[in-house]
């Protein structure tokens, strides 16, 4: 596969950007010199190696979710500034 001035152009023209004739050239040398060097896994013996989504295993770093007793709604309420049928009143937002 080989990158050509007009898929350079095609892409420039989606991406919305003007390029001079120079930019052109030298983006489709360095998009084909990038497919050259990708070509090069093609030459590499991947039979005993396994699929991957990540290369590092993945470890989830928060704490087990524990259900626990929480505090008394009547120790609670001592902070609230207000309180009405076990909960916190606030004043309204809405009119």
């Amino acid at each position: 596969m080989s990158i050509t001035i007009k898929d350079v152009e095609h892409v420039a023209k989606l991406a919305r950007l003007e390029l001079s004739e120079q930019e052109k050239q030298t983006f489709t040398e360095q998009m084909n010199a990038i497919l050259k060097y990708a070509e090069q896994l093609n030459g590499l013996n991947t039979d005993d190696v396994e699929p991957t989504s990540h290369p590092v295993p993945l470890v989830n770093v928060m704490r087990a979710d524990i259900s626990k007793p929480s505090l008394p709604i009547d120790k609670v309420m001592l902070n609230a500034p207000d309180e009405e049928d076990g909960q916190i009143k606030v004043p309204a937002v809405l009119e």
